[in-house]
């Protein structure tokens, strides 16, 4: 299912937008030094998320391929952190987030499959 040249397109494009999203969302917030840190870690961890899901269809080999699952994983689970922190200190209302929320914790829950169909 992910070797298809068709998905691999479409959940790039997906993580792609999703990343845009952020940027968009994330950018019409009020400023703030604290609030600004953790902006800058969310636009960071979500654009490497869609820029290593774009590397890993180009991937060389299956290690490879596998790696760069691996940090698409890593990246994806640090931007729902910088989620939960901003909820929890209470910076943006889980409303505003819930829809970007819900859409990350979805390629999570993908290319954690993925992942583990390549470890076998």
């Amino acid at each position: 299912m992910m070797d298809s040249p068709d998905y691999n397109t479409i959940f790039a494009f997906k993580t792609k937008q999703l990343a845009i999203m952020i940027i968009k969302e994330f950018s019409k917030l009020p400023h703030n030094e604290a609030f600004s840190v953790i902006r800058k870690q969310i636009f960071r961890s979500s654009t490497s998320m869609a820029a290593n899901y774009r590397a890993m269809c180009r991937a060389r080999s299956k290690a490879e391929r596998f790696s760069k699952i691996s940090i698409v994983i890593e990246e994806t689970d640090e931007t729902l952190f910088w989620f939960e922190m901003l909820e929890e200190l209470k910076y943006v209302q889980k409303e505003i987030i819930a829809d970007i929320k819900i859409k990350t914790e979805e390629i999570l829950k993908v290319t954690s499959s993925y992942r583990k169909m390549l470890k076998n």
